[in-house]
């Protein structure tokens, strides 16, 4: 018999890999009653979006590694900048729901659900948590539309774990400030228009300084400079920059009216470390998904892969991976909701769910066998993106620390 041509090939490929990508609404505990129905459908209609737009175009982009106006476009549709925060033209839905709407986003796609988080979990976050009521008022409606993108600026090329240790410094300068120093890993850094700015004040204490780039401006701000940085494999449709501040200078009221100290940053990284915890799960979904599809699909000695003992055994333990990623953080929402989550809360979900997340991955491209390193089976992007997810927002060592000193009483921080 002769061999079917290659276009008939690349057809069933591509339906493959569109069927691969597709939700599976995977929920093996039930969860998905705890959101109410309006939420449900907000819900439901970013994961249809996502499997229609996102997921047939995510391959490329990162593959060519490239903010992707589609990619930007459809966040913007959707409208979900801003999530959980109540007023300034933002949704304000429940945090449960804002996190399975970050899950949604990761699972079709990391740099989407990053820039999303970038913008909404630290820079939007960081306004509402710590500006004064002008400051929300000035810089969130215009975010929450998606007219003007955000980004924070925290990381320092040689503080990474030790963040608190960082070299920026904010001098006064007549009726404002001046900023110096250098960032790096900073998510949409070299795209935002409101980037905040962590840096030290004239009396050692740690400060968030808002660099509002103006619309339309043709110039960036006078001293700063941000240069994409290249060669990544993780997270390539997402621009993030290496950000010099030679003097750059904002006015007096840029600096955020509540942030005072890195305890006041550590309000923003408990927020921002629950929604990574979300986008680790997310990933985790969307390579069991995948796993799962390709099994019941994929014939190998005459039966699908799906009724193979081994392979039953290897879904198994990647949806009850899963499943105890999904209480975590549906409980973590919940204390969230009330007010109750600590930093050692957020810190461990991101290190339970970032470090299960990567093996649920590396599982899933062991199922999908050869087929499990191509763009075009989804496994291989989430794979590689896992690596950044379990790295960024702190690294599974501080977390543990965080987790440490609350069991003990004790800091073992250096």
């Amino acid at each position: 018999m002769d061999n079917p041509p290659e276009s008939d090939l690349r057809a069933e490929s591509a339906e493959l890999g569109a069927q691969l990508a597709r939700s599976r609404g995977t929920d093996f505990y039930g969860l998905d009653e705890l959101l109410s129905e309006p939420e449900r459908a907000l819900r439901d209609r970013v994961r249809e979006i996502c499997d229609a737009q996102i997921a047939p175009i995510a391959g490329d982009y990162w593959e060519h590694a490239n903010l992707d106006p589609r990619m930007v476009q459809v966040y913007r549709d959707l409208g979900v900048a801003g999530g959980s925060i109540d007023g300034y033209g933002c949704p304000g839905i429940s945090v449960l729901a804002e996190g399975m709407i970050t899950l949604e986003l990761a699972r079709s796609d990391g740099s989407l659900a990053t820039f999303g988080g970038v913008h909404s979990g630290l820079a939007m976050t960081s306004v509402h948590l710590l500006g004064s009521p002008e400051q929300r008022e000035r810089w969130l409606p215009p975010m929450a539309r998606m007219e003007r993108w955000g980004a924070v600026a925290l990381t320092e090329p040689e503080h990474g774990s030790d963040v608190v240790s960082m070299d920026t410094v904010a001098r006064r300068d007549g009726d404002g400030w001046t900023l110096h120093g250098a960032k790096r890993w900073i998510g949409n850094g070299s795209v935002a228009d409101v980037v905040v700015v962590w840096a030290r004040d004239d009396d050692g204490n740690v400060g968030g300084f808002v660099v509002d780039h103006a619309d339309g401006a043709e110039q960036p701000v006078p001293g700063w400079r941000a240069e994409v940085i290249e060669g990544k494999i993780a997270n390539r449709g997402l621009l993030q920059a290496h950000i010099t501040l030679d003097g750059v200078r904002v006015p007096a009221d840029a600096r955020l009216a509540g942030a005072r100290t890195f305890s006041d940053t550590n309000r923003v990284l408990a927020r921002s470390r629950q929604g990574v915890a979300w986008e680790a799960t997310g990933h985790a979904v969307a390579a069991y998904e995948a796993a799962l599809t390709y099994a019941l699909h994929r014939q190998q000695f005459g039966r699908p892969l799906a009724r193979f003992q081994l392979i039953q055994d290897k879904l198994s333990h990647m949806l009850t991976d899963i499943t105890g990623m999904q209480l975590m953080c549906v409980r973590m929402a919940q204390l969230e909701q009330r007010g109750e989550c600590s930093i050692e809360h957020a810190a461990m979900a991101k290190m339970h769910c970032a470090a299960t997340a990567r093996r649920v991955c590396a599982t899933a491209r062991d199922v999908l066998g050869g087929n499990g390193i191509l763009l075009s089976h989804h496994v291989a992007r989430h794979f590689a993106d896992m690596e950044a997810t379990y790295t960024y927002e702190g690294t599974d060592t501080v977390q543990s620390l965080l987790i440490g000193r609350a069991a003990t009483g004790y800091s073992a921080f250096a």
